[in-house]
């Protein structure tokens, strides 16, 4: 997360201070900067606090010790700066966490290295403890503006027997441009923040009722009410917070703290794309698979009547048939882990382009496409690259069958070399035979076909009762698939990426002919018209519209057939 959280303190003399703060850096640092090759290694102990490699190495870019650091820091000068101001020592090198999931560094020191940042955290810091607080003064507040920020501030008060009030003012800030994230952030942080600071005032606590167990200030001061307050000070009013808590790890503690806040503030929000209403492909596949879990139910709970009914006799309960066959439901079909044809365009390759743009027609035009081979592989192989082309719903599938069956039932039909297909369908315009034979020789392949070996082996022979000429235009979306299929530039990726584009637009023209037809009821003649206009004019385009209107999934149907019977539907048209 792109934020940094900062601790601040007002200060009785000097005012705002911000005493402590974290920072992320997505750039690798310095070659030498928080390595183990320079000198110094070993000096200092490291520890793993949930996945981050903690280290207080001297950083590249911060100041060096001595008069060097007070020149270059942006920060305020030593002579500007008391006890109570300052949190490291002069010259400390500061802290590092580095995070090995991401190899980002969160790096900690009194002041950001940056002027920018240094400008930015100052500005809040002064904000949080001045102008911009809650009703009491202690609990969480949200300002800023795009310029310099964001910013969620937690004021609190922390206990301290020689302070004015026995208690000092101190913020835990937390700044970054993007105001969405950290508003939606809030509740997260406020949960956080608030157990860092109930420690802090937990620990201060017990010190405060230490010394004024030890010392009482509250009588002392009554007998010196006349005596001006600062005076009496004596410069120990001004404390360190490691003073005031009796921790002196008290800058490794808020270290770790604060880079956990960040890594956790900025994991557990992810961004994520959405797209969109599902496409019909996926609410017919929905569908199915609802259909198929209540099949199986009804198969579990009559397979268990049938068990207590037989099994006093001794006899096995009923079985499915075992002839997949029989199996219409394209849903039931799982593709062999085989593939023999690897593409649509390997298959258009292996059976040439003529027989392939016949194919093609018959399969866009939901006519019964049937394969017969003495290899089931083979065309389960072949069936899997041509579903493909359809929608989801219009595809139903009997992969190999030792019968014909009929078009109702399937439009993909696998059979075997001795089965007979009916006179009427091979001389049917509605249906088309792919025929895988033993070729004599390999030379009977295309040329330039890539295929295994085992494809040379085989002859393809498509006929059909109705030969789709080579100069008839067919489908528009036929053309734009052999144009895809034989533009070389593009990858199989590609090509399978522009057949679902194209099946989606094709969709939606279907979509608009079905409401128009079927709900809306209009003429003829206005059919025509929005056929035109949807560039589907042509005898071949209508045909694919009518068929692919039978691939609408129940849920769209019935979400339009709902919209005709509301009220709303009711009024007249203007």
């Amino acid at each position: 997360m792109n934020a940094i959280v900062a601790l601040c303190h007002f200060c009785e003399l000097h005012g705002p201070r911000t005493l402590f703060c974290t920072e992320v850096l997505h750039a690798p640092l310095p070659q030498g900067a928080g390595s183990g090759d320079g000198p110094g290694r070993g000096e200092h102990a490291e520890e793993e606090e949930g996945g981050i490699q903690m280290s207080s190495r001297l950083r590249a870019h911060s100041p060096a010790e001595g008069a060097s650091a007070e020149s270059s820091s942006p920060g305020p000068k030593k002579s500007d700066m008391c006890e109570g101001c300052r949190s490291l020592a002069a010259g400390h090198p500061g802290y590092i966490s580095h995070d090995k999931e991401t190899s980002i560094k969160y790096v900690s020191h009194q002041h950001p290295n940056h002027p920018q940042l240094f400008s930015i955290v100052r500005q809040a810091c002064v904000r949080s403890l001045s102008c911009e607080v809650c009703p009491g003064r202690e609990g969480p507040i949200f300002f800023g503006d795009e310029q310099h920020g964001f910013v969620f501030s937690h004021t609190f008060f922390i206990k301290d027997s020689l302070a004015r009030g026995f208690q000092r003012w101190y913020s835990i800030i937390a700044i970054m441009m993007d105001r969405i994230y950290l508003i939606n952030s809030w509740p997260f942080l406020l949960g956080k923040i608030r157990g860092i600071i109930d420690e802090l005032q937990g620990k201060a606590l017990k010190v405060f009722e230490a010394e004024q167990f030890g010392c009482p200030q509250r009588a002392q001061r009554m007998n010196t009410a006349f005596t001006p307050f600062l005076h009496q000070r004596n410069g120990n009013a001004a404390r360190s917070l490691t003073s005031l808590t009796n921790d002196d790890s008290l800058w490794a503690c808020l270290h770790t703290s604060f880079a956990w806040l960040l890594k956790a503030c900025g994991s557990r929000l992810t961004e994520k794309l959405l797209e969109g209403a599902p496409t019909e492909d996926t609410l017919v596949q929905m569908e199915q698979l609802a259909d198929l879990e209540e099949e199986s139910e009804s198969w579990g709970s009559s397979e268990a009547g049938e068990e207590e009914k037989e099994g006093a006799e001794g006899r096995e309960p009923t079985k499915c048939p075992a002839d997949s066959s029989l199996l219409s439901d394209c849903g039931n079909w799982q593709p062999r882990k085989l593939s023999v044809f690897k593409s649509l365009r390997h298959m258009r390759q292996v059976l040439g382009a003529p027989s392939f743009r016949t194919l093609a027609w018959h399969v866009l035009m939901g006519n019964q496409v049937i394969w017969k081979s003495r290899d089931a592989d083979l065309v389960h192989s072949a069936f899997e690259v041509l579903r493909t082309m359809l929608p989801v719903g219009c595809v139903r599938v009997i992969p190999y069958s030792s019968q014909y069956e009929e078009a109702y039932r399937c439009n993909f039909l696998g059979l075997g070399p001795h089965v007979q297909i009916p006179p009427h369908v091979l001389a049917s315009e509605f249906a088309v035979v792919v025929e895988v034979h033993t070729a004599a020789r390999s030379s009977l392949q295309p040329a330039g076909c890539e295929d295994e070996p085992s494809l040379s082996k085989h002859e393809f022979v498509v006929t059909s009762g109705s030969a789709v000429a080579a100069d008839r235009a067919g489908p528009t979306i036929l053309s734009k698939v052999e144009a895809a299929l034989t533009n070389q530039n593009l990858s199989v990726d590609v090509v399978d990426q522009c057949l679902v584009c194209l099946k989606e637009e094709w969709m939606n023209k279907v979509k608009v002919l079905f409401k128009f037809t079927k709900v809306d009821s209009r003429p003829k003649e206005d059919t025509q018209k929005l056929l035109s206009i949807l560039g589907a004019s042509e005898e071949d385009n209508v045909k694919l519209l009518k068929f692919w209107m039978t691939g609408l999934s129940k849920t769209y149907k019935s979400h339009l057939l709902s919209t005709v019977r509301s009220p709303m539907a009711s009024e007249p048209r203007s």
